[in-house]
């Protein structure tokens, strides 16, 4: 049985020249989300990385599995069906059959183009060569300028020379043959050629091919969520989008075997929630939650750009001249702290009984009352009475400040995220490194416990790697130091008319 853990060892026997696509993809991913097998952070600590790898390695196994009894594994019999035939491969979802012909065409005995006598493999890219194939094949039946074929030359010229297609390739033979054939017609024809592809010798092979490989459903849906992404009125898009991902489900087109189907469910609760709020009017997809699905699609983003979005490399004059958005906080908060971006991080530290824990929920009101939605993980004192009286007492319950025990793993709802305590969670530096990596955008408040002389708890890492550094040194007294205000300091137990300051 392979594992996670012996993953990397195992996988070092085993010939992957004839895995099915989806077991190449999953291969791919588990390389990617634990660094060649060096860091299982990510496994460990996101359920949807580990439910992905876990269905992995649940399908690798029942194909080793049904490898060691066949060496070939025989798909099943054809069935027929209306016209057409079909074969169901164990490995993949059923596909819905190609008609065979198209009545929507003047050609249409021409033009159409059959189903291969076997499903299709289903990728999450077609390959180049296939693309410039089915171009070539649905050539068949239509009348062609010779600007046009020569266009068609160009651009198959282009992608050879850019190596997108290689001698090395698969299909570099009907490359080769497709190549040859368009060059012929330019050199013979005149202004216009009518194409009949279907008296070649070669045409039924180029036609099985066409359809040998087809794109997950799960792709297409989630190329499709990602368009919707920042524009404004969407909303009939999203619910078109959400019924065929629901029709997708009743008609077993996506089922739990499919490698990004934890994707695709985070999208339709995603979708759900924002048809459900009628003030929403433009759909907005977290950075984290992007940069995940552009991964899975291969996506390559800006790579010439620093974080945010910024060039890399910036002239000093444009850059002094700037604008960041800050979050605009006022009263104590803005004396305290000053006033911050809307990503900022926050280590707070002191003895037990010095108010630290006061600070924190009195933070967290004011955030929830004016900036957003706030998340108090309070891991140390857990959902008693003990929070109860230091939320009461501060008067800072409301709709937008959510209480926890326990960190979820899905953070996208919250702009503010509490932890209570570090320590207590058992967090190492690299773990809150990886938690604002994973949730850019969103504002973290690390407290930390203290030893005996009043050092917070832990390496020095925490210190460095954080925004603003506040300490509560005495009781009712918190004093900061950071990026946004030099030397701040707030009585935590005074008088605080909340109601104006907020």
């Amino acid at each position: 049985m392979i594992t996670i853990e012996n993953y990397f060892d195992q996988i070092q026997n085993i010939d992957r020249t004839n895995f099915p696509s989806a077991l190449s993809a999953g291969h791919n991913f588990i390389v990617k989300a634990t660094d060649n097998g060096n860091d299982l952070a990510a496994y460990n600590m996101s359920d949807k990385v580990k439910n992905t790898i876990d269905l992995y390695l649940d399908k690798l196994n029942a194909f080793i599995s049904g490898s060691s009894k066949k060496e070939t594994k025989q798909p099943r019999k054809a069935k027929k069906g209306a016209g057409h035939t079909v074969a169901i491969d164990e490995y993949m979802p059923a596909q819905e059959p190609i008609p065979t012909e198209n009545k929507k065409t003047k050609h249409s005995k021409k033009n159409k183009v059959i189903a291969s006598q076997t499903a299709p493999v289903l990728v999450e890219k077609i390959p180049e060569e296939l693309r410039f194939i089915k171009r070539f094949v649905y050539l068949n039946g239509k009348s062609k300028t010779k600007d046009e074929i020569l266009r068609f030359i160009n651009s198959l010229q282009k992608a050879i020379v850019e190596k997108r297609i290689r001698k090395t390739s698969n299909w570099a033979d009907q490359i080769r043959l497709i190549q040859n054939k368009l060059i012929d017609w330019y050199n013979s024809m005149k202004q216009k050629i009518s194409i009949d592809i279907e008296k070649e010798g070669f045409y039924n092979d180029l036609k099985a091919l066409v359809y040998s490989e087809a794109i997950m459903p799960s792709i297409n849906f989630i190329k499709r969520y990602i368009s919707l992404n920042g524009k404004p009125d969407v909303k009939d898009k999203a619910r078109k989008l959400l019924e065929h991902i629901n029709k997708a489900f009743d008609k077993g087109k996506l089922t739990n075997s499919d490698l990004y189907i934890s994707a695709i469910n985070d999208i339709k609760g995603n979708l759900e929630e924002f048809l459900a709020n009628k003030r929403e009017k433009t759909l907005q997809i977290e950075k984290a939650e992007l940069n995940g699905l552009q991964g899975i699609l291969g996506c390559a983003c800006t790579p010439l750009n620093g974080l945010d979005g910024k060039p890399a490399i910036m002239n000093s004059m444009d850059f002094a001249e700037m604008q960041f958005d800050t979050l605009g906080f006022t009263g104590k908060w803005l004396r305290l702290i000053g006033d911050p971006s809307s990503n900022f991080s926050v280590m707070v530290f002191g003895k037990p009984k010095m108010g630290k824990s006061y600070l924190c929920v009195d933070f967290a009101g004011y955030l929830a009352r004016n900036h957003g939605k706030v998340l108090y993980v309070a891991k140390e004192e857990g959902l008693d009475m003990t929070l109860q009286k230091k939320l009461n007492e501060k008067h800072v319950a409301h709709p937008n400040l959510f209480v926890a025990s326990v960190l979820p793993s899905n953070l996208a709802k919250y702009n503010f995220v509490f932890l209570v305590s570090v320590n207590r969670m058992g967090l190492i530096p690299e773990d809150l490194n990886k938690l604002k990596a994973a949730n850019p955008g969103k504002s973290f408040i690390f407290i930390f416990q203290t030893t005996k002389d009043g050092k917070f708890r832990g390496a020095n890492t925490f210190q460095h790697d954080v925004d603003v550094v506040i300490e509560v040194p005495e009781k009712g007294k918190a004093v900061q130091m950071g990026r946004f205000n030099q030397g701040g300091e707030i009585d935590i137990f005074e008088r605080d008319d909340w109601r104006m300051a907020a």
